[in-house]
């Protein structure tokens, strides 16, 4: 590699983060980090072959190949290939399918949706021989990054002002993991730093009804890709990208929301970030989780009976209520329902669940759903925005009844927050999601490479497991 200078202004977070980037080694971050990253990839790996096969995925594998080729990269669940970068943008558009991915509490992003597919893709270079060592170690810095970098601008804040919140910092996570693959050292670090921060965007509009929300962590792991590649061949970018006070990332995404710049490098290599990325139980938004968890709470008290409700009041912070409140109507689509907070605690209510049946577009359009829909009532409460990031996932929620009962649950945030799932669990939920869509001795052989990854030679041979074609979770 050839010699360039440092970057330009390494005392501030720029420079920080490239160097701690460039000096990173898996051996530097404790073995329950190293776990939760395993765990985090095999819960990417089975969102991802739930994903493959949706209808929206298969519109976009045809759009997509058709313009982009058959190239030399796998289509997880296909049995085919592409180009690079539009196999990271299929493969995180699968990952991100059905809101069963992962995300992170403070710094909201789903972050296997983003780094995993950047690194698929990069891996599977010709003349590339990544072995599973140096992939986990990639994806760590992956994991790490993107968070930071959202808690820089408040996390949740962005969902609030209308940005898809993840989509606009997860080029850096891609970046930051592709570039770990490949080497950079400090100053081309700051290069595809700034090159991912420059290709950065995403609108939470996309949650209503477009397809392209399942799409918006995908552009990001392409585009945090090109980053990283054109970073080690020589293509420069925005310098000191995270300081810059004019047309930098975030004085302009954090305009007028005073950004925390110190959010980015603080405890890094000390407090490991993937460890507070959330596995999540339910195939919904992650706002929406813990007014889930509540009424489940509720229902351990009385079981909820759909002809004994009257109403169902829930009170939520302002990120989660403008991010997940609406008055829905028909036909309701199935990201749309993923993301309504009336619809999930209405099919919750009834069906005593809140996974992949349940937001299946057959399920979305039964009446017994939109008979009990107009007594769910979502409120936002000024008292769950105070203190901070922490605290926006605080939720209130009351099941009033016919007979007058009126039983109320309260929770400071979802129950895999305050005890995150073990890898046990982890794997638990791989199997459920995979069962039927997979044989069980290909489930068996994927758990056991991505949990033992540090072991393999050469991560093609996980994608070898991951490539060939899936069954259909619906039709």
């Amino acid at each position: 590699m050839t010699n360039r200078p440092p970057p330009t202004d390494p005392r501030g977070p720029t420079g920080q983060l490239c160097d701690w980037l460039a000096g990173f080694s898996l051996d530097q971050a404790p073995p329950s980090a190293r776990e939760r990253a395993k765990a985090l990839t095999l819960d990417g790996i089975g969102c991802a072959i739930v994903g493959a096969q949706l209808p929206w995925s298969r519109t976009a594998v045809d759009i997509v190949r058709r313009f982009e080729g058959a190239g030399d990269r796998s289509i997880v669940g296909w049995g085919a290939t592409t180009s690079a970068p539009a196999a990271a943008l299929l493969n995180g558009t699968f990952i991100q399918g059905f809101e069963l991915d992962d995300y992170h509490p403070l710094g909201p992003l789903h972050s296997a949706s983003i780094v995993l597919p950047a690194l698929w893709a990069a891996a599977e270079g010709e003349g590339t021989q990544a072995s599973g060592r140096r992939f986990l170690e990639a994806a760590l810095a992956g994991y790490e990054v993107g968070p930071r970098v959202g808690m820089a601008l408040h996390g949740a804040q962005m969902l609030s002002r209308g940005w898809h919140s993840g989509s606009v910092f997860g080029t850096h996570a891609a970046a930051a993991a592709v570039g770990k693959l490949m080497d950079l050292d400090a100053a081309r670090f700051e290069d595809a730093l700034g090159l991912a921060g420059t290709q950065s965007a995403g609108l939470m509009a996309a949650q209503y009804e477009a397809m392209c929300k399942r799409m918006h962590h995908g552009f990001s792991a392409r585009n945090g890709l090109y980053a990283a590649v054109l970073a080690e061949g020589g293509y420069t970018g925005i310098k000191r990208v995270f300081e810059r006070p004019y047309g930098g990332f975030l004085s302009t995404f954090g305009e007028g929301h005073e950004p925390d710049a110190s959010q980015i490098t603080s405890g890094l290599g000390e407090r490991w970030e993937v460890e507070r990325i959330v596995i999540k139980p339910y195939a919904a938004m992650g706002g929406i989780h813990s007014p889930l968890d509540a009424l489940f709470d509720v229902a351990a008290k009385r079981a909820l009976v759909p002809g004994e409700i009257a109403k169902i009041e829930c009170d939520v912070s302002h990120a989660v209520y403008h991010h997940g409140w609406w008055v829905p109507e028909r036909p309701l689509t199935p990201i749309g329902a993923q993301m309504n907070i009336g619809y999930a605690l209405s099919v919750a209510a009834i069906d005593g669940a809140a996974m992949v049946r349940q937001f299946s577009p057959a399920r979305i359009d039964a009446d017994d759903v939109w008979a009990l829909l107009p007594k769910v009532e979502v409120r936002h409460d000024p008292a769950f925005d105070a203190g901070g990031m922490m605290k926006r996932g605080q939720t209130r929620v009351a099941v009033i009844f016919t007979d007058g009962q009126r039983i109320v649950a309260e929770r400071a945030s979802s129950r895999v927050i305050e005890k995150p799932q073990d890898t046990a669990g982890v794997t638990a939920k791989f199997r459920s999601l995979t069962d039927g869509l997979i044989d069980k001795a290909r489930q068996n052989a994927i758990e056991e490479m991505a949990l033992g990854i540090e072991d393999l030679k050469d991560v093609r041979e996980l994608m070898a497991l991951l490539a060939p074609a899936v069954r259909p979770a619906f039709d």
